[in-house]
């Protein structure tokens, strides 16, 4: 799929100048929106676009699972009492598809995988990123496998552009519900943009003396991260996280560790590391941590450069010589 031809035309109606130096508007400060975002990655975009004005409240927090999520009697009413909902969309948060579908009030659900500029990329499919029967016989239908049904891979925000088009699509959606605080929104904004600009170089630079190295990941969560930098996994031990590899994908996975020389093999930190271990007994492949979700940091706007930074330290640590 094509990327649209340059995110900075989402502002393109914005004057340069108004995106750093316009001041916030004179008098008594209007009521901020109400606002829910659905992972803790799109909670860190949200919330640096409000930063000053308000904090969005986050659904699932810490090392909890967006694939097998159960909603709290307090997710329920943060959706209920919503102005405004951010989530990727029914490729990730599956939990949350008919509960906004029975929203009864006037909040505005924004489903970023549609939002300008995003790049959407299908599940992989075949070899190493396909399940085998020894897998999947007797599995039925459940949470966890929706964002191969919905024919896109839900984890848009590794891609640092598509994380452009969140901080875009988030400055458009609040400054259209609250117009009050819109240049503080737009300030905001700006300044996002050239952080995340600045932490692509930086992780692109960091990355490249091990882009030809082949790794395995723990479940298929990486590859927009992978695709940006132009990185080389060549499979994940597992297509669902929830779901328990059988014994033939463990012999495939070993086989292509030692067919392809993999490095590095990644487990992560919400999951079983066990695994990872069986895996690579009695090969030379190391084992390295990978969180494609910031489960174990903090909260709030800097969580998603903190999240890149770790992706790209722990894969340079591991698959470097």
């Amino acid at each position: 799929m094509q990327r649209p031809p340059s995110l900075r035309t989402t502002f393109a109606l914005i004057p340069l100048a108004a995106l750093f130096i316009l001041a916030p508007p004179l008098g008594a400060a209007a009521e901020p929106p109400k606002v829910v975002a659905s992972v803790k990655p799109v909670h860190s975009l949200i919330a640096a676009v409000m930063q000053g004005v308000a904090e969005p409240k986050l659904l699932v927090t810490g090392a909890n699972n967006p694939h097998s999520y159960a909603m709290r009697p307090s997710d329920a009413r943060a959706l209920a009492e919503a102005d405004l909902i951010f989530w990727v969309g029914d490729g990730l948060e599956t939990f949350l598809i008919e509960p906004l579908e029975a929203l009864a009030g006037d909040a505005k659900v924004v489903p970023l995988k549609d939002a300008p500029g995003i790049r959407l990329l299908p599940p992989r499919e075949g070899g190493p990123w396909e399940p085998h029967l020894d897998e999947g016989e007797g599995h039925e239908q459940g949470e966890g496998e929706g964002h191969e049904e919905a024919g896109y891979d839900g984890h848009i925000w590794l891609d640092p552009e598509n994380a452009k088009a969140i901080v875009a699509a988030a400055v458009a959606a609040l400054s259209e519900r609250d117009p009050a605080n819109a240049t503080a929104y737009r300030t905001n904004g700006g300044n996002a943009l050239v952080r995340l600009d600045a932490l692509d170089r930086e992780i692109a630079k960091q990355l490249a003396p091990v882009r030809t190295v082949a790794y395995i990941v723990f479940h298929d969560a990486y590859q927009y991260f992978e695709k940006h930098f132009g990185l080389s996994a060549v499979g994940s031990i597992t297509v669902h996280p929830e779901r328990q590899p059988g014994a033939r994908r463990i012999k495939e996975i070993r086989e292509r560790i030692g067919d392809l020389g993999a490095r590095c093999v990644f487990s992560e930190p919400q999951f079983e590391p066990a695994l990872v271990e069986t895996v690579i007994a009695d090969t030379d492949a190391r084992r390295g941590v990978l969180d494609p979700e910031g489960a174990t940091i903090p909260d709030g706007p800097d969580l998603y450069a903190a999240l890149l930074k770790n992706l790209a330290a722990s894969l340079a640590t591991c698959l470097g010589r």
